[in-house]
């Protein structure tokens, strides 16, 4: 099997990010919420930090070697982010977007950077009330990162369709698993990159955004997956926040392996897979709409399959690097376990229509969240 670990570094380290919405524990609604920041920064350090609103909070692993460790700094992390919000009268809630909230009942953090951003995009910033889920893997060479965001494009709706966790928007079924990535459209940095081909064509690519007037720097843009311009790795960023924390386990340790699969690709000298960005932004706007619960574009075939056969034929593609890393068995068992209950976005539709009660799936999905 080629492998691209050994020579590289590639898929040697991972980190991951979540964000979170903070919600008053009595009645569920957003909760204009600085002081929990404070205190979960106090109780984390640099592992929680602010976000463009007032009611959420990001929490950040540190670099971890392993699936295991990931799964114990998440743990560690969610549950400081849970203590500092009871000091305080609130809660968490781990989802891409709040059942019922208006994006009028929350604040812009204070900063710079949000400052800049509420003037360069107005209203879009406003209204950014949703919540994603972000992993580094590890991939020290610059111009083969590239290479692996190219052959990465065809799985990244998979993986979207795996973490749905936004079906209500100010209090509508919006019909979608991910209405998250819907609203995050709006955004012209935001979605799936093009392939690149080199890191030349990537730069010549930054620069005429800037020059657009778009972004500062390649760290303002979006995609749902790009060089990270702080860390030598690839980020990949198209999942909701997910209240469980075997199934951000699981997403973590896909990418990682797909990082690992795309790097050996392009060193193998094997060509990127072509998709036409209209197909494409097809293939990512049927995952957000229907998750795991109706067909999939599969862009490796180029046509509607069932999801669990495009979930099963990517697991076995990366079933290689999992092995090597002891990971196999496990994401194996999640990945079936997730297909067997579905995703949040499912789970939130049922407890909507047995409750009556947005309120309710709140604190449903908190208490999900806090359960694992």
């Amino acid at each position: 099997m080629r492998d691209a670990r050994g020579v590289t570094g590639v898929g040697a380290t991972l980190g991951v990010e979540e964000e979170y919405h903070l919600v008053r524990a009595d009645t569920g609604a957003l909760a204009d919420a600085g002081h929990v920041v404070q205190e979960a920064h106090r109780l984390l350090g640099d592992g929680a930090q602010g976000e463009i609103s007032t009611a959420q909070l990001e929490v950040v692993t540190p670099v971890c070697s392993s699936l295991g460790e990931v799964r114990s700094q998440l743990v560690r992390l969610r549950r400081g982010a849970y203590e500092a919000a009871e000091r305080h009268g609130c809660a968490v809630l781990a989802a891409g977007t709040h059942p019922s909230a208006s994006w009028q009942d929350q604040r812009l953090s204070e900063g710079e950077r949000y400052t800049r951003l509420r003037d360069r995009w107005g209203l879009l910033a406003l209204q950014q009330l949703i919540a994603g889920c972000h992993v580094h893997v590890s991939v020290p060479d610059p111009e083969l990162a590239v290479h692996v965001l190219d052959r990465l494009r065809p799985d990244l709706p998979v993986l979207l369709a795996m973490s749905g966790s936004s079906p209500f928007w100010e209090g509508t079924d919006t019909g979608y698993a991910s209405y998250r990535t819907v609203w995050f459209s709006r955004w012209p940095v935001t979605g799936l990159p093009e392939a690149f081909g080199s890191r030349a064509a990537y730069d010549e690519t930054v620069a005429a955004l800037v020059a657009a007037g778009v972004a500062d720097d390649a760290s303002h843009l979006y995609w749902d997956v790009r060089p990270s311009t702080r860390y030598p790795t690839v980020e990949v960023r198209v999942a909701d926040t997910m209240p469980r924390l075997d199934d951000t386990v699981l997403h973590a340790g896909l990418v990682r392996a797909l990082v690992q699969t795309a790097a050996a690709d392009a060193l193998a000298g094997l060509p990127a897979p072509e998709v036409r960005p209209e197909v494409g932004r097809a293939a990512r706007w049927r995952a957000a709409r229907n998750g795991l619960e109706s067909d999939l574009l599969d862009l490796r075939q180029g046509r509607l399959r069932p999801a669990g056969e495009v979930v099963g034929d990517l697991l076995e593609r990366v079933r290689g690097v999992l092995e090597d890393s002891g990971d196999a068995d496990e994401v194996a068992a999640l990945t079936q376990d997730l297909l067997g209950r579905g995703t949040s976005a499912g789970r939130q539709r049922q407890v909507a229509a047995a409750t009556g009660d947005l309120a309710q799936l709140v604190r449903a999905v908190v208490e999900e969240a806090r359960a694992g």
